[in-house]
């Protein structure tokens, strides 16, 4: 049945790697050949696939000889923007060039962004008001204002050039700050009312994917699609997940709704501003949202107050009265556009809040003024993600860190899975790397268990010294910004090394930095934990402080686990374990990065030796050498130092 697909893959496999100069990788072929077969079968494959599998390769050889053989459709969906790119770059070319070697038919893969990632040529050309803006009652055609006017500039410049405008292809990139002046949301857009549709660069990203055979987009933009039933990508007949451990909580973050007073306020200056339109008991209703937040304290609404709801009542009413009167409003469209955009951004998230209180998620949180946000979205994505997103459809989805505690079955349900009603199952196929003869992990029982005040003085001291065994290229990911602050300043006041901080420069800077210059330590928190890749010796030691549990405020996680245990459930294994397993898997997969990495994973948490679920989470690490004897440790640090000066 899959015989046909299969063969093809592998014959388009070979051609690809044979184009890139290099071997068949079994774990990349069992990949190709696993994945096939899910296609043709028409069901859903996990592929945990370790660093250095080339995994992105695994799978478009056979979506792209699946599409090419078959005249349909696929959908790849990306954790980041970033790795959007990779695949369009680097690795997209070599298999649509092996496809068409082998099958005779060129594919178009196409990369689709959110709509704020392409400059807008109206805003840039002033077709939007700069109230508020640093260039309010200023000439921008006078000259740069600052670091921030000459970035606004070369924007301006840039656009001239660009085929794309895409943000990811302005060279040196500007600051955020800059790029929100040439850029819009999607409900900011005035879509067949602006003057420059024709040269929009989101709408021709849009068309492009329309007419694209496998649409390269994010997780962002998947959820979108899946929680609002929309057809962002058209039809498609397959669908691939990459880093698919992140697919539910990104799509869950995407589905969540804001609501403060300023945002009311905003909405019904637009209403004024755009439509001349009465909106006095808008800004009231957002009056009475505020007093009813103000005296709540920040966290989870595990219950709603009864203020609470009654204000939000009062706002329902006032936002769909205003609903009412831009639809009766007399005004040029695009400015009838923007204020129904506002308005109707404002009634979704009054709808979240209107949906079933055991199904979503609520809480609270405050700026340093006091200011309060309500944030409400769905507590369980599963059924957008396998009904819509996925759904019958055959889909591959892969990361290097999906056999959580040696099970499929926890990615298995929070991507859908029983929801879609397609068989699935799960392989790993493995990893290049000898994790044994490549690495170390050492688990420091003789520490103390860690403790809500920061870093022991005997963590610090084994950070230090660990530090100083290794001569550098230590990489210590902390579970708290508090943690970090510590280690930094313990590696700087004890060590001769160079120390970078996570917050003291963009992390892509303190990345490149760490990987330059191999001898240094780059000290940081959860957002190191995944994604670091630095190849070679300068990374010869992670350090990990402690088992990274979601925090015991975090309100998702805390909602989810009530709702685990709701149902008869284990709200600790089920979502805090899961978490901190998923995060120590990543955490320690900074580490090797290449056939010919050598170095420790130095855990300083005892509590996953000591403690029940320690195997668990030990379970879902790479199978490194293991020790507990901190002077074996040292001495295998101080040899790698010393072969690096051989």
């Amino acid at each position: 049945m899959s015989d046909d697909l299969v063969e093809a893959s592998g014959r388009v496999l070979d051609a690809a790697v044979a184009a890139m100069g290099g071997v068949t990788r079994e774990g990349q072929a069992s990949m190709v050949s696993e994945g096939a077969a899910a296609l043709e079968d028409r069901t859903h494959l996990l592929v945990q696939a370790g660093t250095g599998t080339g995994k992105s390769l695994g799978y478009l050889v056979p979506l792209l000889t699946h599409c090419a053989t078959r005249g349909v459709r696929g959908v790849v969906s990306t954790a980041t923007l970033a790795l959007q790119r990779q695949i369009l770059v680097k690795d997209a070319p070599v298999a649509i060039d092996a496809v068409a070697s082998v099958t005779g038919v060129r594919l178009k893969v196409a990369v689709l962004k959110g709509w704020q990632n392409y400059a807008c040529m109206h805003k840039l050309d002033g077709g939007y008001p700069a109230e508020g803006t640093l260039f309010e009652g200023r000439d921008l055609e006078a000259g740069p204002t600052g670091q921030l006017g000459g970035e606004i500039m070369r924007i301006r410049e840039w656009i001239g050039e660009t085929e794309s405008g895409d943000r990811d292809d302005l060279t040196p990139g500007v600051s955020d700050r800059a790029w929100h002046h040439a850029s819009v949301t999607k409900p900011e857009c005035l879509g067949k009312h602006c003057p420059l549709i024709d040269e929009c660069f989101a709408q021709e990203a849009r068309t492009q994917a329309t007419e694209a055979d496998v649409v390269v987009t994010n997780h962002f933009l998947f959820g979108i699609n899946a929680c609002t039933e929309g057809e962002l990508f058209g039809d498609y007949d397959a669908v691939v997940v990459d880093e698919a451990h992140e697919l539910a909580d990104r799509v869950r973050s995407q589905a969540a709704a804001d609501l403060t007073v300023a945002r009311v306020s905003r909405v019904a200056r637009s209403l004024r501003s755009n439509l001349s339109v009465d909106s006095a008991d808008l800004d009231e209703a957002g009056v009475g949202l505020g007093a009813a937040l103000a005296p709540l304290p920040e966290g989870l609404l595990e219950y709603r107050p009864e203020a609470l709801t009654h204000a939000m009542t009062a706002l329902d009413g006032a936002a769909r009265r205003a609903s009412h009167e831009v639809s009766d409003a007399q005004g040029e469209p695009a400015a009838k556009a923007l204020a129904r955009a506002a308005v109707d951004e404002l009634i979704g998230a009054i709808d979240e809040w209107g949906r079933d209180p055991d199904r979503s998620i609520a809480y609270i949180t405050k700026d340093e003024s006091e200011n309060a946000r309500l944030t409400v979205g769905p507590l369980d994505v599963s059924g957008a993600i396998g009904g819509v997103g996925i759904g019958q459809r055959p889909a591959i989805l892969t990361s290097a860190t999906l056999a959580l505690g040696g099970s499929f079955e926890y990615i298995a349900a929070q991507a859908g899975m029983a929801v879609s009603g397609v068989p699935w199952h799960g392989i790993d196929v493995g990893s290049p790397f000898d994790h044994a003869q490549q690495g170390i992990r050492y688990v420091a029982t003789h520490l103390p268990p860690p403790g809500r005040e920061g870093p022991s003085d005997q963590l610090l001291d084994e950070l230090v010294d660990l530090a100083r065994a290794s001569a550098g290229g230590v990489l210590a990911l902390f579970a708290s910004r508090r943690g970090a602050i510590a280690g930094a300043q313990a590696l700087r006041e004890r060590t001769d090394l160079r120390v970078y901080l996570q917050g003291e420069e963009t992390l892509a800077h303190l990345i490149q930095r760490f990987r330059d210059e191999r001898d240094s330590c780059l000290v940081g928190t959860i957002s190191l934990w995944q994604g670091v890749d630095v190849v070679g010796d300068a990374c010869r030691l992670v350090v990990i402080d402690k088992i990274p549990f979601p925090r015991p405020d975090d309100p998702v996680a805390k909602a989810r686990s009530m709702d685990v245990e709701r149902r008869g459930g284990n709200g600790f294994m089920s979502v805090s374990l899961t978490h901190a397993a998923l995060m120590m898997a990543q955490g320690t997969g900074r580490l090797l990065r290449s056939n010919e990495d050598r170095g420790v994973v130095a855990i300083l948490d005892p509590r996953v030796a000591t403690k029940r679920y320690g195997g668990f989470i030990m379970r879902s690490l790479p199978p490194m050498w293991p020790t507990t004897d901190p002077q074996v440790v040292r001495g295998a640090l101080r040899r790698l130092a010393a072969s690096r000066k051989e």
